[in-house]
């Protein structure tokens, strides 16, 4: 049993590198044959923006008079100096001509020094000094009006490489939404942003975008210098633009609206139900003994002390402790002595006014005594 799990490639299909050494071409030539249409190409069904050539394709430019030599001279480019020699003028000459828009450039780069390099088809080229109407142009003085425009500086080179550009474009575009891609390929960001506010069709339509050759040099130290070159500066190149972008938007939204994100409607979240509350674990805890109840204190016998006083005074011991004598053989008794022992001195007792009555006499004279530390006299 056999399983596919990738389709099988095309036999009637070849990559642009294939196809430009079977033409006997090199890599920049073949890509200049099919920007200036040369070439018929056909999108890559596996996606990415690439480009294939057909077999047929390859076999019908192999098949016409004079291959290779004819088709490659169809390719051919040539720089300013060349081309002056071609035309039989001088090179300043020549480049007054191309700023003022009669020679349109089929291919730029940026040198080692900075220096933009233009480079002309030299059939155009031979086809250009060939017309009569053009001879006073190559010889004598160049009309009035024509150095008051280069007077003033201008230079046709860029725009009409990138009319030329958008040309190629145009015609691989395979849908109207390609070419809005291709007309927002040579504005600013800020000026596509402008016609095109809505950020999904910005997206889908930079995703159909093609890329510019002279945005090949990007990541260099002059690729601001091709980006200048790439991007449109003149006002009235950029409103035409504008014009021609809007225009594209329309016509594809009304053919296939811009791919979105789908909005996932979700109800609102389940409330969940309370469940019974389970049980608790069983707990050993140890029998708790009663405490014991506090005795209930005596009453005291004092008549004249305050009620409010929980506990009466701790009782009075005897300040003089009597010592017996002791009888001692072959003398006499020794005498009684009195020995004085130190009473801590009771806590004040509190007096509130108006509770209970005064101490009696006999308990003040007991106060007074014991103070003192002198012998108790006897009662009156």
């Amino acid at each position: 049993m056999s399983a596919h799990i990738f389709e099988p490639v095309r036999s009637d299909l070849c990559a642009p590198s294939r196809a430009a050494r079977e033409l006997g071409m090199l890599r920049g030539e073949f890509d200049l044959a099919v920007q200036l249409g040369h070439v018929r190409t056909v999108p890559d069904e596996g996606g990415g923006g690439a480009r294939l050539v057909e077999r047929a394709e390859i076999d019908r430019l192999r098949a016409q008079d004079g291959f290779p030599d004819a088709f490659k001279d169809r390719v051919r480019v040539v720089g300013t100096a060349e081309g002056a020699e071609l035309m039989d003028i001088s090179a300043g000459r020549f480049t007054r001509l191309a700023r003022l828009g009669l020679f349109v450039p089929a291919k730029v780069y940026v040198n080692r020094y900075g220096a933009v390099v233009w480079l002309y088809l030299t059939e155009e080229l031979q086809h250009f000094a060939a017309v009569p109407e053009n001879t006073r142009l190559l010889k004598g003085r160049t009309p009035e009006t024509l150095r008051g425009q280069l007077a003033e500086g201008v230079d046709l080179r860029a725009r009409n490489w990138r009319m030329r550009q958008l040309g190629s474009l145009l015609r691989q575009a395979e849908d109207p939404w390609a070419r809005a891609g291709a007309l927002a390929a040579l504005l600013p960001p800020v000026e596509v942003a402008d016609v095109v506010e809505d950020p999904y069709e910005r997206a889908w339509m930079n995703r159909l975008r093609p890329a510019l050759s002279g945005r090949t040099l990007a990541g260099t130290s002059f690729a601001h210098v091709a980006e200048r070159i790439a991007t449109a500066q003149d006002a009235d190149e950029i409103e035409w633009l504008r014009s021609d972008l809007a225009h594209s938007v329309e016509e594809a939204r009304a053919l296939s609206p811009a791919p979105r994100p789908t909005v996932r409607r979700t109800g609102p979240p389940a409330r969940r139900t309370a469940g019974p509350i389970p049980p608790l674990a069983r707990t050993v805890t140890a029998p708790v003994e009663p405490m014991p109840a506090p005795a209930p204190a005596e009453p005291s016998d004092t008549s004249g002390e305050s009620t409010a006083l929980t506990a009466g005074p701790a009782p009075v011991e005897p300040l003089v402790r009597s010592v017996e004598p002791r009888r001692i053989s072959g003398g006499r008794a020794p005498e009684r002595r009195h020995v004085p022992r130190r009473q801590p001195v009771p806590a004040p007792v509190p007096r509130f006014p108006g509770a209970g009555h005064e101490p009696s006499r006999s308990t003040r004279r007991l106060r007074t005594w014991l103070r003192r530390g002198a012998p108790r006299p006897a009662e009156v």
